[in-house]
């Protein structure tokens, strides 16, 4: 653990337990960056550290975490779920995240984020806006149940767990029946779901896991929101060339900025 590393420690409750959640945070102005990373990553990722490195640059606040069983923080990656995901980061921005704070979602934190954004939204403290990187909306359902063989959607409701190769690790990773179950209360394609904030998608024209045209797809369903998409043509699903990571930061600090003078 580092110097700058702090942890917040949640109490246990009947869903998930007590559990630790390893966090850095920059002070400075509002509206802060949060990072949100996705599925397997964890907050030293280069996109988080290039952001918060933007961030401190100009003196804004700046805040990334690590998910329960993800990187430093507490947790069996075997026995979690996306409620419990985004319960992490629910906790996270209500604690540390300040006024109207910037959610930089990338894949499944993307997803989150927008899920974040409607229950925060009802409380009455909507993020100022989202940036989300090739955002893997309901990406357990149509993304992977939706493309499994029958045998491996067998074995995961008999056996409970598949383990899938990644070509981002050396090591598979466990996709449980509690994981895709848990997805289907998620769901998010269908809703026509108003988020009332800003949203400013970067997306990769050559992304294999979160395809463009899935992105369009849920894109389409958001007619009564601000929505912006970026496309790098040649971009994978990491974005993270020099040149992608340019333009993330560019995007999310104009985005900063555009919030911090309507406040």
């Amino acid at each position: 653990m580092t110097d700058t590393t702090q942890l917040l420690a949640l109490d246990a409750d009947a869903r998930f337990g007590a559990r630790q959640l390893a966090f850095v945070k920059t002070p400075g102005t509002a509206p802060a960056i949060i990072w949100m990373g996705g599925f397997r990553s964890d907050m030293t990722s280069t996109k988080a550290m290039a952001l918060e490195a933007a961030a401190r640059a100009e003196g804004r606040a700046a805040l990334r975490f690590d998910y329960s069983a993800h990187g430093e923080s507490s947790g069996d990656f075997a026995k979690a779920t996306l409620s419990q995901w985004l319960d992490d980061a629910l906790q996270m921005i209500r604690a540390h995240g300040g006024e109207r704070p910037i959610l930089v979602g990338s894949s499944m934190g993307g997803w989150l984020a927008l899920e974040a954004t409607l229950i925060l939204k009802a409380e009455g403290r909507a993020p100022g806006g989202l940036v989300l990187i090739a955002p893997a909306v309901d990406f357990t359902e149509k993304l992977m149940w939706a493309a499994f063989p029958e045998a491996i959607k067998r074995q995961i409701m008999e056996e409970g767990v598949w383990y899938r190769p990644s070509e981002y690790s050396p090591e598979p990773y466990p996709i449980t029946r509690a994981l895709i179950e848990d997805g289907r209360q998620h769901l998010l394609f269908g809703k026509n779901h108003h988020y009332g904030v800003p949203i400013h998608i970067l997306q990769g024209g050559q992304d294999p896991d979160v395809p463009l045209a899935h992105v369009q797809a849920y894109v389409a369903e958001l007619a009564q929101d601000d929505v912006r998409m970026s496309i790098i043509p040649d971009g994978n699903h990491r974005l993270s060339r020099d040149e992608d990571i340019a333009a993330l930061t560019r995007i999310t600090l104009a985005l900063a900025k555009e919030v911090e003078t309507t406040r």
